[in-house]
């Protein structure tokens, strides 16, 4: 019999509580929740949210639904389930934060802004002049190398000075948002996130950069990831390791108002996957291992030799470490280096510079551009030369750009054969290297994405997408790999925004390509990272931020949920209530009608972006218009024409995403992909958003979101949060948001379009990484841990501490108390002094 509850068996009462919610008399003991009562996930995320509330029910989450999918095998459960630790005490409230603080931190950071273009275009200008003063080809390019290289090594240079006089070494310990050590640190984090070394993840020169910071890292350690962690004193990385990319370990998490820093400390040999999050206090011993979309929570640990994967994690018998090693010694790893600052210094920076002096200069008849004695603003003149360039230019750079991301990594990837090692750092890796880059361009996804003509580009790039069944959706805007020319789509399959295609497998010392294969009629939702060997067959859902299973049998015909996953049905009654429209005459009809739209919005696409760089000339112009090109005036012209160039560009790309919308508020949908709500929706998706990075941290953040129609509180500290869905969204005063989370108020399933309101509470905190579905709410001071994923529908209670993937309340022994805390900082303190005592005498490889 199960649990007795007030005499009442726990079935009778969970009986109740489900006919509540589905608003009917009698719901059978033995109905299937999904199959027999046509319930879907949001349903029975309120029917948890409702059972959570009880003081006379065991708590439920939707992975004990999904398992256990009626009232009787529930119940039953319910009663058989081990007594597990109490849950985690409540989240202290954070106190309302200081208005007067938060003025003058954003009235500073603008200061120090402000002198950052001031220096860039003194720069600028300083060195158009000397360049201008050349004679011919050739030595132009000679004093574009020299001044290229100069700048390059100042950016590299300036966030490694600035963090050694403003910080010193980093330490375990902790401030508040907005006051003088927070400023501090945003100063560093800020220069660091714009400092061109990020280009160079993967390469050893990156390792050496994070050593220059105070990084303990030993040799042979391999990092993919461009992530550069902030407080890097904090951070320990034992010989051999490999960290792959889409990886956040940056040794700091902002929780209720609060920047707390601490250690990560990673042992010899260690291994961690793609899109992982390794939250402060964590530590992985020698040759541990961290699976893909996984994370370690705050205090965590990875014994030695052992493995682990989900979020958060668990163990594994999993091995990610699917290759052996192959030589690659130290004078590899420095010939390479060597040969990839050469090609930058020598190759890359040169015709960014003296490229882009040359085609200005063999411009002669835009006189009313470049020549300052012509040079007039008010003229009419002058604005038609500027539009005539910035087409011309937007043109080409088009064109250019097709027939290279198409035609060089082809010929690059001739180097290159599958499911064969390679050593790292040679010509094959290069060539590989190179391939990751030139066929991974935002720009064309973003504009063919959403739409039929994806497939047509994704072919040219390479993929093998067999017989598409075309759906006018069947990829996403945001997509990635490794390698497009071994990426295999089966037909009918649809794919929807964050996919990364892992088909390169990586080891300490070697590499190696293998073909990555999706199934055949499927869909995969947001922010999956798929590798080579992925156990899924045909006609397979794979929910958001999933973990798609290396081991195992292989799943067909089923839904896959959570890290680790776990199965669910995969279509309910709802998302099958359009599939009378994905067939015969009406689906041809629709489909020709949605490819129309995509046209429009691809040419309004175009447009704007076109419209944008003609603003930048224009601006750009008016400033040699004025000043000329010499001097000091000069020089803080051109900064304040970057400085304009942003508040330009925020205030451009908001007044599009308002006129798009026409100032009115999205309202919640449930509509088929072929209703015309969605394509506009999808048109809605295409406005660019990436600005918003410039403004992570700062008060401007909250400002430009409410712009753009987020129903926002005050003090509200974004750490770097992406709202896709702004006018449904709704966040309270001094909410923290961490760095890479999101907020999405919508999800597409196969045919289906769904969308509802966000609500988050005053003072509520969402961990690095963190996704928060449609549908939920969020009470004050409740907080989401790092990487984890808040399904649609669930009501999360005031001051709670969630966490995982999917998110429930954490338990008790999940909370590190804080002299736990303290004593894994000692404990990490201490291992990583080995690390060093190891480093500094060649005991780590």
């Amino acid at each position: 019999m199960g649990k007795q509850v007030r005499g009442t068996p726990v079935e009778q009462i969970l009986t109740e509580v489900l006919a509540g919610v589905l608003k009917t008399d009698r719901v059978p003991p033995d109905s299937h929740f999904f199959d027999d009562l046509g319930a879907n996930s949001l349903v029975m995320a309120h029917f948890c949210a409702r059972v959570r509330k009880r003081d006379d029910l065991p708590s439920v989450s939707m992975k004990d639904v999904y398992g256990n999918p009626t009232i009787r095998s529930l119940a039953a459960a319910l009663g058989d389930t081990p007594a597990e630790a109490p849950l985690a005490p409540p989240a202290k409230a954070p106190p309302p934060g200081s208005t007067s603080r938060y003025v003058l931190c954003g009235a500073a950071q603008a200061l120090l802004f402000a002198a950052y273009c001031f220096l860039a275009g003194l720069v600028t200008v300083q060195g158009y002049q000397w360049i201008n003063a050349g004679s011919g080809i050739a030595d132009v390019y000679l004093r574009s190398v020299v001044f290229g290289g100069a700048v390059f090594a100042g950016m590299c240079v300036l966030p490694v000075i600035v963090k050694w006089v403003l910080v010193g070494r980093w330490k375990a310990t902790e401030f508040p948002v907005w006051g003088l050590a927070y400023l501090r640190f945003w100063t560093v984090r800020s220069l660091l996130n714009a400092n061109p070394m990020r280009l160079f993840a993967g390469n050893p020169l990156y390792v050496l950069y994070l050593r220059a910071l105070g990084a303990r890292i030993g040799r042979g350690v391999t990092i993919l990831s461009p992530a550069l962690p902030v407080c890097t004193d904090l951070l320990t990385v034992g010989a051999g390791t490999v960290i792959r990319k889409d990886s956040y370990f940056l040794c700091y998490r902002a929780v209720a108002g609060r920047v707390r820093t601490g250690p990560v400390t990673l042992g010899r040999d260690v291994f961690v996957g793609e899109k992982t999050v390794l939250d402060i206090g964590t530590s992985m011993g020698d040759g541990s291992q961290l699976g893909h979309s996984s994370a370690l929570f705050e205090g965590q640990t990875v014994p030695a030799g052992l493995r682990r994967h989900g979020s958060p994690a668990e163990p594994t018998e999993v091995d990610y470490v699917r290759l052996p090693e192959a030589p690659c010694s130290t004078t590899r790893r420095a010939a390479y280096s060597l040969a990839s600052l050469l090609q930058l210094l020598l190759g890359y920076v040169p015709l960014a510079v003296g490229g882009g002096y040359l085609l200005l200069d063999l411009a002669p008849r835009l006189e009313a551009l470049f020549d300052p004695d012509v040079a007039d603003m008010t003229s009419v003149r002058f604005y038609a030369e500027a539009l005539g360039l910035s087409l011309a230019l937007f043109v080409a750079t088009i064109v250019v750009g097709a027939m290279t991301v198409t035609l060089a990594p082809r010929v690059l990837n001739l180097l290159i054969r599958p499911d064969r090692i390679y050593p790292l750092y040679g010509p094959h890796y290069g060539a590989h290297r190179a391939v990751v880059r030139l066929t991974n361009l935002k720009f064309f996804k973003w504009l063919c994405g959403d739409s039929s003509y994806i497939v047509h580009y994704l072919r040219a790039i390479g993929y093998d997408l067999s017989h598409v069944e075309q759906t006018g959706s069947n990829f996403g805007t945001e997509m990635q790999h490794e390698n497009p020319y071994l990426v295999s789509v089966g037909s009918g399959t649809m794919v929807a925004d964050g996919l990364s295609v892992l088909n390169a497998d990586y080891s300490a010392t070697s590499f190696r390509l293998s073909r990555a294969s999706i199934g055949a009629h499927s869909f995969l939702g947001n922010h999956i990272a798929y590798p080579a060997g992925g156990r899924t067959g045909e006609n397979v859902l794979l929910a958001t931020k999933v973990m798609v299973p290396l081991d195992g049998e292989v799943r067909e015909n089923v839904g896959l949920l959570g890290s680790p996953s776990f199965e669910i049905p995969r279509s309910v009654e709802r998302d099958s209530s359009f599939d009378h429209l994905r067939e015969g005459d009406e689906f041809r009809r629709r489909l020709a009608a949605k490819n129309r739209y995509n046209l429009r919005s691809m040419g309004l696409f175009l447009f704007v972006r076109w419209l944008h760089s003609f603003l930048l000339t224009v601006l750009g112009f008016a400033a040699f218009a004025v000043h000329g090109t010499h001097g000091v005036a000069a020089g803080a012209l051109v900064g304040a024409s970057l400085l304009l160039g942003l508040v330009l560009t925020a205030g451009y790309y908001v007044l599009v995403e308002r006129l798009i919308t026409r100032f009115r508020s999205l309202v919640p949908r449930l509509v088929s992909i072929y209703d015309p709500h969605f394509w506009w929706q999808e048109r809605l998706w295409k406005v660019p958003a990436d600005f918003l990075v410039v403004f992570n941290g700062t008060p401007f953040k909250s400002l430009l979101w409410r712009l753009m129609g987020v129903r926002i509180g005050r003090r509200v500290f974004d750490d770097g949060v992406a709202i896709t869905e702004r006018t449904l969204t709704t966040i309270g005063d001094d909410c923290t948001l961490g760095a890479h989370s999101k907020i999405q108020a919508h999800s597409q399933e196969d045919g289906t379009y769904k969308s509802d309101h966000i609500v988050l509470g005053r003072g509520v905190t969402l961990g690095v990484g963190a996704l928060v579905h449609y549908g939920v709410s969020m009470g004050d001071g409740s907080q989401l841990a790092p990487d984890s994923f808040l399904m649609k529908g669930e009501d999360v209670p005031c001051l709670a501490r969630w966490g995982g993937n999917p998110a429930v309340a954490l338990r008790g022994d999940q909370i590190p108390p804080a002299e736990q805390t303290a004593r894994l900082t000692h404990s990490a303190h201490s291992t990583r002094s080995a690390h060093t005592a190891q480093i500094s005498t060649g005991a780590v490889r």
